[in-house]
């Protein structure tokens, strides 16, 4: 039995010793996690105080504290390069616990988050490139190309319980870096096709039953037929169980639910933690009721640009290795996305990419930062760009940088927060179609509002209200985190394009 479906980890978990219920999900057994099980079999169930004893004599917790008297907190800049060591992971030991050890070294988030998470590590990876460790950039893209062979995608992070998942597929943007960086200049074709493989490898997951729609059959998993054969995706999950991180919470939320809405809440919620903005008005058919959510209803624009970009690497890698008929493959593969995703998620009346509804076959009505990413990938038309950059500064750009969505609700991903990975996704976005003023006003408004933060914190957090920043971020399941993995790569980047 998985520890994480035995009678001691749903006890544990519905007990609410702990208040986080990532905690014991993250637990490290004393002793094998099958025996402990065993015993607990042998004594239990427990309750109160008895459980609780049982859990400190047979578990043991990671620390996730940071150490702040080594930190040097005189400016941003300073806080940034004194926090890389606190976050940094050598190659893990196997434990008994629900970590997927690493063979090369990292960079965890920090806070609650004390594994690599996948999307993070790009962003992440540019502070890492400002002071030249190129070393642990690319010690974690090696982590997710074994990751990936071992798991068979790049899990949400590198906890079993995330296997089932990805997240946004940016492996292509961390080889690209790496790439230009050093390897392009040696001319070492021998790197690049290992690292095409673990691409192509990564795109037959997201594309993975793509043979099997039809008319009859418009979607399998992550790939969906929208109209006449247009292949798009969406974000996906083969569970249909509650979360073992977040157990006592999907348990509690599903609790007027029939099985069948149950599995489909599941399925869904877990499908949200793939899109990595868990959770937003983006997946929700009510703003204000989270089992609404229909995750799996929605062919998000973010998530298709980025594998528009992933074919369009392909493309370009092909080439370059000399293999000019798979070059020419996803090269038509990328043109057929870009004409998908134009027809099906521009909207030309807001000026704006929106996401799309497969259950009401119309877009949805929620302006969010996801339409910057069109921008980022160097998908949209100037026409495109050029509505896209005028929306983004009149109604998302807030005193403290750019709002998520245009929807103010309980969601830690919506209005009034911003998350520095969407910053700057539309701060390069803009960059490439020449709108270095908007870029410029956008990365100095998220500087100002971050220094007048951490004069008061003296830290770096996960995210900010950027409407009222001397008001804490909010929304989520759990309390705003410090450290932080992308806020320290993507302000560390702002301040190199600034020069500050």
């Amino acid at each position: 039995m998985n520890f994480v479906n035995s009678p001691l980890f749903y006890d544990v978990q519905q007990s609410a010793i702990f208040a986080d219920s990532k905690t014991f999900a993250d637990a490290i057994a004393n002793d094998d996690w099958q025996v402990v099980c065993a015993r607990y079999q042998q004594l239990g169930p427990l309750k109160g105080n008895a459980l609780k004893q049982f859990v400190e004599q047979h578990f043991s917790f990671a620390s996730t504290a940071l150490t702040v008297e080594n930190i040097n907190t005189q400016s941003v800049q300073d806080y940034i390069k004194a926090l890389w060591p606190q976050l940094y992971r050598d190659p893990d030991q196997p434990s008994s616990s629900s970590l997927l050890p690493l063979k090369y070294s990292y960079i965890v988030p920090g806070g609650r988050f004390q594994e690599i998470y996948y999307w993070d590590s790009y962003f992440t990876a540019l502070g890492l490139e400002d002071i030249g460790d190129m070393a642990t950039i690319e010690a974690m893209l090696q982590n997710f190309i074994d990751l990936q062979t071992r798991n068979g995608c790049i899990p949400n992070g590198n906890r079993s319980y995330y296997s089932s998942r990805s997240q946004p597929p940016v492996l292509a943007l961390i080889v690209d870096l790496v790439w230009r960086a050093k390897y392009q200049a040696q001319g070492d074709l021998n790197w690049l096709a290992d690292c095409v493989t673990a691409l192509q490898q990564e795109y037959q997951f997201w594309m993975q039953g793509s043979d099997q729609l039809s008319e009859q059959t418009l979607t399998h998993k992550r790939v969906v037929n929208v109209a006449e054969g247009a292949l798009l995706n969406r974000y996906w999950d083969d569970e249909t169980t509650p979360r073992p991180e977040s157990l006592r919470e999907d348990l509690h939320d599903v609790a007027a639910l029939n099985e069948q809405l149950q599995r489909e809440y599941f399925r869904n919620i877990r499908a949200a933690c793939e899109s990595g903005w868990d959770f937003s008005s983006r997946w929700l058919s009510d703003n204000n009721d989270l089992t609404s959510i229909e995750t799996t209803n929605i062919v998000p624009v973010d998530l298709n640009c980025l594998l528009f970009n992933l074919e369009q690497q392909l493309a370009h890698y092909y080439q370059v290795l000399g293999q000019s008929q798979q070059s020419a493959l996803f090269s038509e593969r990328a043109n057929k996305r870009l004409a998908a995703l134009s027809n099906v998620c521009w909207n030309e009346t807001l000026g704006l990419f929106m996401d799309y509804n497969l259950r009401t076959k119309q877009q949805t009505n929620v302006c969010s930062l996801a339409s910057t990413v069109p921008l980022f990938v160097n998908l949209a038309t100037p026409q495109q760009a050029a509505k896209t950059k005028t929306v983004l500064i009149n109604k998302f750009l807030k005193q403290g940088g750019l709002v998520t969505t245009l929807n103010t609700t309980a969601q830690q991903w919506d209005s009034p927060n911003g998350w520095a990975p969407l910053q700057w996704f539309a701060v390069q976005g803009l960059k490439h179609y020449g709108y270095d003023h908007e870029a410029e006003t956008i990365m100095t408004h998220w500087l100002t509002m971050l220094e007048s933060c951490f004069a008061t914190d003296s830290c770096l957090l996960e995210k900010y209200n950027v409407c009222e920043p001397t008001n804490r971020a909010g929304g989520g399941e759990y309390t705003v985190q410090q450290g932080f993995g992308w806020t320290n790569g993507v302000t560390s980047r702002f301040y190199q394009l600034l020069q500050k």
